[in-house]
């Protein structure tokens, strides 16, 4: 829920295409007749409640208790809850300050991401502008200072790049960093004294360098692991140390090919590197005292805790059920708090000290059937995939291959309630964590570039081979679906494989990748040069290759194509040219076009979206 630099600049999946670990829902009555797939979007649920440092009493956290995604705050010390935001298409960006006393939240229009931010107190009241003099923006990152008049704010926009600024209330807003190329604010000191940045000044959007400064814009610390961008290795900033004159900084690395977390003392230039002993990408954040990190990590879709003692170095894992821990916290007596679900089984926000620690009243959602873990030969290396199919069924069936977005991203052992409405109506899911996917070495996540979608599509379709030849799947029955990058994926997976796949299902899709360069936010723009080697002129070939526009005449089995007006990650242009290709050679496709961004926060819309995908396979696939 905190606002990062990698919300903006990492991937197109960010936005409103929320993790459903955070679910959509209503409270209230349920209808008997309401079938389980749209309960699951209905029932209410809560994200990890966010506390204050000074004021722990004090949380904030997402709900979906109105129908659409709104902040709210919690006073752990009465029981109160109150709706902190309440707009018509949905607020989940939000940071509690750090003594209590004030909420910030993001304020765009309708979806599209630049806007300001706005400040209320936690015990109710007005709204107002949180940082008076700066205008709107794409937010790159925000971090609050623990006197309640400090902030530092991040701005990315097309005209100036990022900028960053030093917000004081009462003054002034001062700039203390600008640069074309993106950035974000990592973390302010626990003292105020230093700020951390993430930059890629040197061109590469993938791989973050960092750069410690004081509040007057001076630099104290860098720290680059690209070495000029000529080696591909990243950083990002995890946190200060919570403790005052404290100069550790907690920062996550690529050193040894996955993601690991280091201490980095910004004041001597010391680095403790922990060298866990554990498979898959690791993160940390610190325990409230600063003597102990919570260690965050994930192997093969799956995830887990630990505690690491810095003074004995001692490794010491916390009990978690098997599945996936989608965010953690330590609290200040030394409990954790802990966001889980699994595939089978809902998310719901627990505690080591026993019990649920936020359980919104009304409908509880139904379950869905547990993963199989299958691994495939791929022309990279070992493709892991996640399987789910009815209870009780036997192949083939009507399979669906639901591509994640991204692409830096990776499908997970948890709860997700689109793929579980297609569980319900007799299709098996299929889910694969393609080269470019997080969660299996830095290696497999960098191999997608300069062949950028053509990459992955070679791992889905050694997926469907296995999945044909295993008996699972019907060859003629066969969905690629997928939103944001999966979108994209699913586009150009139908022009370039079009005797692979029966229909096609994509939601915010990249249609026609020039102009959605052109047309897409700044952050995404530096993204795609990464991606690619350049601008669509520098290298057109590379545009070309990997653009579904450029196939859209191959494109022959039936398309549905969903997309928000006001998206800034897949703008409506590009997929409107591509839609018109589709009409100008009589290709079956339907279109929905929705007032929102990167798709959409309110409950009634996005089951609104569901029930037309699976009628629009109900009408066009074979029965």
């Amino acid at each position: 829920m905190t606002e990062s630099n990698r919300s903006t600049t990492g991937d197109r999946e960010a936005g409103a295409l929320m993790s459903e670990d955070v679910s959509e829902g209503v409270s209230g009555e349920v209808p008997r007749e309401m079938p389980d797939w749209e309960k699951r979007f209905r029932a209410p649920r809560v994200s990890l409640p966010d506390w204050a440092q000074d004021a722990p009493h004090r949380s904030l956290f997402v709900s979906n208790a109105t129908g659409t995604y709104e902040l709210y705050s919690w006073d752990r010390s009465t029981g109160e809850q109150h709706q902190v935001t309440n707009r018509p298409n949905g607020t989940t960006d939000g940071v509690l300050s750090p003594d209590g006393a004030g909420i910030w939240w993001f304020d765009d229009k309708d979806g599209d991401e630049f806007g300001v931010w706005r400040r209320r107190p936690f015990s109710g009241g007005e709204d107002e502008l949180a940082a008076p003099g700066l205008d709107p923006s794409y937010p790159a990152g925000l971090a609050l200072g623990r006197d309640g008049r400090t902030a530092v704010v991040g701005r990315s926009t097309d005209e100036e790049g990022t900028t960053i600024h030093l917000a004081r209330t009462g003054e002034p807003p001062v700039e203390i960093y600008r640069h074309r190329e993106s950035a974000g604010v990592g973390d302010l000191s626990h003292d105020g004294s230093l700020i951390a940045l993430e930059h890629t000044e040197h061109g590469d959007a993938m791989h973050s360098a960092l750069r410690v400064v004081r509040p007057d814009g001076t630099a104290v610390a860098e720290l680059d692991d690209t070495e000029g961008g000529t080696k591909e290795l990243g950083l990002e900033v995890l946190g200060f140390a919570p403790v005052d004159g404290d100069t550790r900084l907690l920062i996550g690395h690529q050193r040894r090919g996955r993601w690991e977390p280091l201490v980095w003392d910004v004041a001597t230039g010391e680095q403790s590197d922990l060298a866990l002993d554990l498979p898959g990408d690791v993160s940390a954040e610190w325990y409230p005292d600063g003597s102990a990190l919570l260690v965050a990590h994930g192997f093969e879709a799956r995830s887990e805790l630990y505690r690491y003692d810095l003074t004995g170095r001692e490794l010491e894992r916390i009990p978690t059920p098997p599945g996936t821990v989608s965010g953690a916290t330590a609290r200040p007596d030394g409990t954790v708090e802990y966001l889980w679900s699994s595939a089978a089984e809902p998310p719901v926000v627990r505690s080591t000290a026993g019990g649920v620690v936020l359980d919104p009243p009304g409908m509880k959602s139904p379950g869905s059937v547990p993963v199989e873990d299958v691994w495939v030969e791929g022309p990279g290396g070992r493709i892991h995939a996640l399987v789910q199919r009815p209870a009780g069924a036997e192949g083939p069936l009507p399979t669906v291959f639901d591509i994640h977005g991204g692409p830096t991203w990776h499908d997970s052992d948890s709860f997700a309630a689109g793929p579980a409405a297609w569980v319900d109506h007799g299709y098996a899911v299929v889910r694969v964590n393609y080269r470019g996917s997080t969660g299996y070495g830095r290696a497999w996540t960098d191999a997608l570039k300069h062949r950028v979608g053509l990459i992955e599509l070679e791992d889905i379709e050694a997926v469907r081979r296995w999945a044909i030849a295993s008996g699972l799947a019907d060859p003629g029955r066969l969905i690629l679906t997928g939103g944001s990058w999966g979108g994209y994926l699913t586009l150009l997976g139908l022009g370039t494989q079009p005797d692979a796949w029966t229909l096609g299902i994509a939601a915010v899709p990249v249609a026609d990748y020039v102009t959605a360069y052109h047309d897409e936010m700044e952050a995404l723009k530096a993204m795609d040069r990464t991606l690619l080697g350049g601008t669509p002129e520098e290298v057109p070939e590379r545009f070309a290759a990997s653009s579904p526009l450029t196939y859209v005449d191959e494109v022959g089995a039936p398309v549905h194509i969903s997309a928000g007006v006001n998206d800034p990650r897949c703008p409506i242009r590009q997929i409107e040219n591509y839609v018109d290709r589709l009409s100008a050679r009589g290709a079956v496709h339907e279109v929905y076009r929705y007032d929102a961004g990167h798709g959409s926060l309110v409950v009634d819309e996005r089951i609104r979206q569901v029930g037309l995908e699976l009628d629009f396979a109900r009408r066009y696939l074979p029965q």
